[in-house]
């Protein structure tokens, strides 16, 4: 089985590849060489999304949640389980958050052509922001300490693939729904601001299903309660 999350962003964001430009930006997005075109890594992703997940399963598990135990289950079955077997391993593979397709094909032949270069298709769907540190005791920017970013423009859309190995049964997709919808930033600078954004869930051919899986994960939860 194949579901998509479909990724908009509501403010500038920068999915950092942990390097910078030497004279250009202490930090530069993550994006593909040959085409100039950003994303975000399958692993960054499954991260956040594994980090919404313990979330969940702690609140669940402060409130004695009956539901706990079988969202305990999906979960290893998502996200696998650190140091685990194999045999235990997840069986859901994250794959990179990327442009939409039709928009990627349009780049990549324009830059075989000739009529585009990667620079500028960077630059076209990123800008450069700068920042300094401020001395809380004087409230002036610390000297030495301005830093240029560059962040993904706000208002772009990113479809990341989920494989799965094994067909996900309804409570992880209930879950998967609950883990989507709690990703609400992604990148550096999340706590300044940064990287907010909206998550969906969808099937392979892009529909949305979020609504219908999280409805089935209220459920679970609702029901386990009584």
């Amino acid at each position: 089985m194949t579901l998509q999350i479909h990724l908009k962003l509501r403010s500038d964001a920068t999915f950092g590849r942990g390097d910078g430009v030497a004279g250009l930006v202490d930090e530069e997005v993550e994006h593909d060489a040959a085409t100039g075109l950003p994303f975000l890594r399958g692993r960054t992703l499954k991260g956040l999304l594994a980090e919404e997940c313990a979330n969940i399963l702690f609140s669940l598990s402060r409130q004695n949640s009956p539901a706990y135990a079988e969202c305990e289950r999906a979960a290893k079955f998502l996200f696998g389980q650190a140091g685990s077997t194999l045999e235990d391993d997840a069986h859901m593979h994250v794959g990179a958050a990327l442009l939409p397709k039709e928009l990627r094909e349009a780049v990549e032949a324009n830059v075989k052509r000739g009529d585009l270069k990667p620079a500028d298709v960077l630059e076209s769907l990123t800008a450069i922001r700068r920042q300094t540190a401020v001395d809380e005791k004087t409230g002036a920017p610390e000297e030495g300490s301005l830093r240029s970013m560059r962040v993904v423009l706000r208002d772009t859309s990113f479809i990341a693939r989920l494989d799965f190995d094994r067909d996900p049964d309804d409570v992880a997709k209930a879950l998967l729904a609950a883990c989507v919808m709690s990703l609400r930033r992604a990148g550096t600078g999340r706590n300044r601001g940064r990287g907010r954004l909206t998550a969906r869930l969808c099937d392979e051919q892009g529909r949305d299903i979020m609504d219908d899986c999280f409805k089935h994960f209220q459920q679970l939860v609702k029901g386990a309660s009584q």
